[in-house]
Parts: structure tokens; C-alpha cells; sequence
């Protein structure tokens, strides 16, 4: 990760001492822990991020740094707003494991049960695939597979499950982990079919956000950019220089990824997790349903971390655990464009943490997290930040060097070796659908039916291949590559920032 610092004036500086509860605890927290976010926000090019530490029923920090928006004087504070994207997901789990709480499914039910046209790409896997496969990232697909079909895009929930059929699976069902926000959307879409019809995020808002006063949390996107007190979002994944992102419009994965909250609002929810369904004394859910959540399902590394005291990662039901400094620990991130989050807790500790940024090329918010588990955990200091910074400094310098050495292939103005019009047309894709491709001027417009909002800009470098530079700076910049045959364009080859999908896309011209 390519790192520059901001030179806004006052960017850095803490911005919510109103926040700031009494803090008590480890020396790191008491005497340190704002300097450290500092520091942090410099070294990793991060405009805001709002962190929350929960420890024995106490809200011990709620407090916001930096900005929303650079190049104004608009501080984070402990309300603001950030995409916490996947760590819907544990919500979602919940609802799912109290519906089986009160007789209405088994989370070992057969998904076909409730949702009678649900097809994966084989028989089998189709018949046998239940509502706890769905929540845990084992039907054999790889990890974000088929995501930029979806993500953004103007298909329905429906239309995203009915695509499912089509995501051809590398592993065997069941063996291996994949990570899968389709699948948690299909999960989401059991609710309304066993509830009276009540959609998963009106079930969400009346079973877990009213009782727990998270009143500044939606468990939806739309309109989140006209909301008050909201965190911009931005990357450097493409540039040293942070860009400023449109808002994601998420919520046809809504199950897998579309809640927004801040940091207030998360300590209801830590506080919850860690008082076993209570909150402020009062029984939210039965202790047996978060008890649910936290069963592990799908194994998804069984090593030592050569950085962290851990050994081992086990998936749940939306929530990840593992060994940590001889404690287990729970834990989901989320990424949304712009934003990446995480949430964890320690209830052998009485401890949860969380941290939202609105910068998405960075691991300073996981830095964070395991600092103040180390504080917490009596673990020596060693500077996280300083550490992941190192093992990912050199991945970004590589992608910046790819991205000048297209410009220098643009540059070189070579001709192509057929004419422009020769591109032209419809190509499919059989997740994706049909896409376009145009003459414009000197360069070719390629158009994507299920992104209305979204275009790439083709550049002809040499041979076939081309820039893509997309209009949405998150999607980045890639060679887009044709093959010919017979004289003849036959494919385009596509690729998007692995942040959305890790593969590329062949599309074949009709």
C-alpha cells in the first residue's frame, strides 16, 4: 500500500473529546491510544475513524478522529455515520438462529424448503444445501465469486439468487471455505417466508436495533448520502492520493452487507454480545440464540499466525472465532467501497472493540483492533500498525507500478492492429449478462447492462489489449484483453479490483 500523507490543514487532530467516556484500563488505552490513532491515520492515509472499547458493561471509549470529508473542517465524531458493510452479516445470523429459537425453521432445513426455486450449479448441491451452509461459506465457491455482477448493480434480490445457478464452484461442497455474500442474501430472503412475510430488514430493525436503541443505525443504504453527520468515502488503492468514492447502493445483498452504524450505536450491540441477549439489564434474546451464532461451521485456517497469538479461524453463523493470547475471540470485518470496519469481542474478557474508517486500502483498522486486544490481553508491544504497514507497503508500490507502466503503453500511441469498429458490439458473460462495447473518438466505451451508473474507458496499449479505466475509480484500472479468431474479434477478458471480485470475466461477442 502506497502511502502519502494529507496535508489538510488539522486533519489528524482528535475531533470528539465530548465522546470520550472516562477511560480506565491498560496504560496503551489510558495514555496512548489517541496518539497511536494519529500516528496510525498518517501512516496509512486514512481522512477519519471512529473507535469503540466496551470493557466489563462499560462504554470505556466512544470516540471519533480525523474528518468526513477531506479539505473540510467536518470532524468524526461517535455518531457519525461509516458502511459497515459485512458486519451486517452477524445481524443476519442472529435473526436466522432466533427464527429456529421460536419453531419457525431449522437452520439444518434444506434452503429448497422455503425457497422452492433456489438452484445452485449442481443437483446435488442444490438438494443438500441448508440454511447453515449459507451462513458459512462452504458451498464450494470461491471467496467473492460473483460479486461484480452484483455488487452495485440493478439486479433484485430474486434476480441475485436465480443467478446463483450460474457460479460454478472450484471445491467440493462442504470441504473448504469461500467466502459468499450471495449466499447470505439467500438466507435473508427465508425470513419474509416464514415470518408473515416481514422483510429480513424490518425484522432486523424490530428485533435487534429498536430494543437496543441503535437509533442512528438503517439496515439499509439507501439515501445514506443525505443522512447528517456522514464519513465520505475514499481509496488509494490506484493512487497515493486518496479519491473520493460514490456511496455503494447495496441493498439488493442486503443480508450480506448493508448496514450502516457508528460508533455509539456498535457499544449498544457489543454490549448485547457481551451480556449474553441483554442490554441495560433488559432481555433482548434468549442467551441460547447468540449461542447459536457462535457455533463453528467451516474451518477457515488451521495454522499459527507468524504475527498474532493465534492458531486457528473457525466461520460461524456471520461471525469468525479463533484463539487469541489463549482466549476466544469473535470478529467480522466489512469492506463497503470506501470503508472498511471491524467488530470484535472477548467475552471471557468482558471486552469488545470497534473501529470504522472511510478509506478502504488500508489495515490500520485491524491494527488497531489487535492493539487493543494486546492491551487488554497482557500480550508484549509490538507497533501493529508499523507491522502490517511493512508486509503490505511493497503490494501497493507494485500496484502503482502497473498502473504508470499501462499510461506508458497509452503513451506510446501504437496503432491497433484492426480498426476500432472491429470491437464494437454485444459480448456475454453467462453470470454476468450481456455488455457493450463502442467507437468513441480514438477509444472504445465499454457499458455494463446490470451497472447503469458505471462505464470503462478503453485505451489501446499494443497487441489487444487495452486500458479499462472505469468511471468509478473503486473498480480500478486493468488491460482489458481481446482474442481473435479467424480474423475475427471473438472475447474480451475484464477484470476488477480484487476488493470486488478476486477473477476476471471472459465475455464472448454475439
Amino acid at each position: 500500500m502506497k502511502l502519502r500523507l494529507l496535508a489538510a490543514l488539522g486533519l489528524f487532530a482528535t475531533s470528539a473529546s465530548a465522546q470520550t467516556r472516562t477511560v480506565s484500563g491498560p496504560a496503551f488505552v489510558r495514555d496512548s491510544l489517541s496518539s497511536y490513532i494519529q500516528r496510525g491515520l498518517k501512516l496509512w492515509n486514512i481522512p477519519g475513524l471512529a473507535v469503540t472499547v466496551v470493557k466489563d458493561g462499560q462504554v470505556v471509549v466512544s470516540q471519533g478522529f480525523g474528518t468526513k470529508t477531506l479539505g473540510k473542517n467536518d470532524p468524526v465524531d461517535a455518531n457519525t455515520l461509516f458502511m459497515i458493510a459485512s458486519n451486517s452479516k452477524l445481524f443476519t445470523g442472529t435473526v436466522l438462529a432466533q427464527l429456529e429459537e421460536e419453531k419457525k425453521l431449522r437452520l439444518d432445513d434444506p434452503a429448497r424448503k422455503y425457497l422452492p426455486s433456489f438452484r445452485l450449479y449442481d443437483s446435488t448441491t442444490t438438494r443438500l444445501t441448508t440454511i447453515r451452509d449459507l451462513l458459512s461459506h462452504r458451498i464450494g465457491t470461491k471467496t467473492f465469486q460473483g460479486d461484480f455482477t452484483f455488487w452495485d448493480s440493478n439486479l433484485s434480490r430474486a434476480e441475485i439468487v436465480e443467478k446463483m445457478r450460474y457460479l460454478k464452484p472450484s471445491k467440493p461442497f462442504r470441504q473448504d471455505y469461500g467466502y459468499c455474500n450471495s449466499c447470505f442474501l439467500t438466507a435473508g430472503e427465508i425470513v419474509p417466508v416464514v415470518n408473515g412475510g416481514q422483510k429480513w430488514e424490518d425484522f432486523v430493525q424490530q428485533r435487534i436495533l429498536t430494543p437496543l436503541g441503535m437509533s442512528r443505525t438503517s439496515p439499509l443504504t439507501a439515501g445514506f448520502g443525505q443522512r447528517p453527520n456522514v464519513a465520505s468515502p475514499y481509496t488509494t488503492t490506484f493512487s497515493p492520493t486518496p479519491t473520493l468514492l460514490p456511496f455503494d447502493e447495496i441493498d439488493n445483498l442486503g443480508p450480506a452487507t448493508s448496514l450502516t452504524s457508528c460508533a455509539n450505536d456498535l457499544s449498544h450491540w457489543l454490549q448485547f454480545q457481551l451480556d449474553s441477549g441483554k442490554y441495560q439489564g433488559q432481555r433482548v434474546l434468549p442467551w441460547a440464540t447468540l449461542r447459536r451464532t457462535r457455533e463453528g461451521n467451516t474451518l477457515s485456517g488451521t495454522s499459527k499466525s507468524p504475527i498474532f497469538p493465534s492458531h486457528f479461524r473457525v466461520y460461524a453463523l456471520g461471525v469468525y472465532t479463533a484463539d487469541y493470547a489463549a482466549r476466544q475471540i469473535y470478529w467480522h470485518t466489512g469492506g463497503a467501497n470506501g470503508f472498511v470496519t471491524n467488530v470484535c469481542f472477548v467475552p471471557e474478557e468482558r471486552l469488545g472493540i470497534s473501529v470504522l474508517t472511510n478509506q478502504d486500502n488500508q489495515s490500520f483498522f485491524e491494527a488497531l483492533r489487535y492493539q487493543l486486544l494486546d492491551a487488554y490481553l497482557g500480550v508484549p508491544y509490538v507497533d501493529r500498525s508499523r507491522q502490517l504497514y511493512n508486509f503490505a507497503h511493497p503490494g501497493d508500490l507494485a500496484t502503482y507500478k502497473a498502473v504508470d507502466e499501462q499510461a506508458k503503453r497509452v503513451a506510446a500511441k501504437k496503432k491497433p492492429a484492426r480498426k476500432l469498429q472491429e470491437y464494437t458490439g454485444t459480448y456475454q458473460n453467462p453470470v454476468y449478462g450481456p455488455v457493450t462495447v463502442e467507437a468513441k473518438g480514438k477509444q472504445l466505451l465499454l457499458r455494463f447492462s446490470h451497472h447503469p451508473n458505471l462505464t470503462a474507458t478503453l485505451d489501446y496499449m499494443d497487441g489487444e489489449q487495452f486500458r479499462s479505466t472505469y468511471s468509478n475509480p473503486a473498480y480500478g484500472i486493468f488491460p482489458a484483453t481481446f482474442t481473435v479468431e479467424n480474423g475475427q474479434v471473438k472475447t474480451m477478458e475484464v477484470k476488477v479490483n480484487e476488493f470486488l471480485e478476486q477473477d476476471s470475466y471472459v465475455f464472448t461477442k454475439g
